[in-house]
């Protein structure tokens, strides 16, 4: 790479930065301190709920670089892991069942 083309690239992260900065605390500057109505408040509780799948569904359902299809075992995992969730109704107990299914399947494949 040549210099311009390096020196583009920082100027890019640090813009990008100091939007993602902005962004987030225009939010907080201009809500943080008022009180939010109780319909707010319930709606922004499903925040981590919408979140984590936003997150892991790339990682679960895209195949690997040079594969065609999916992992199973980050499948099966997945499946293992919505199953505890809606059995027990508890996150952290679906969680681990999900790491242990794919640290086992991991294992054994």
């Amino acid at each position: 790479m040549d210099m311009s083309a390096t020196l583009t690239i920082w100027v890019m992260i640090v813009l990008m930065a100091i939007g993602t900065f902005l962004l987030r605390f225009s939010f907080l500057a201009l809500i943080g301190k008022r009180e939010l109505s109780p319909r707010v408040q319930r709606l922004l509780r499903y925040t981590p709920v919408a979140v984590i799948p936003g997150l892991m569904a790339p990682q679960i359902f895209l195949p690997e670089l040079g594969e065609s299809m999916p992992d199973p075992a980050k499948l099966i995992a997945a499946a293992v892991t919505l199953l505890v969730g809606v059995w027990t109704k508890n996150v952290i107990a679906a969680m681990v069942a999900g790491v242990a299914v794919l640290a086992l399947l991991s294992y054994l494949m």
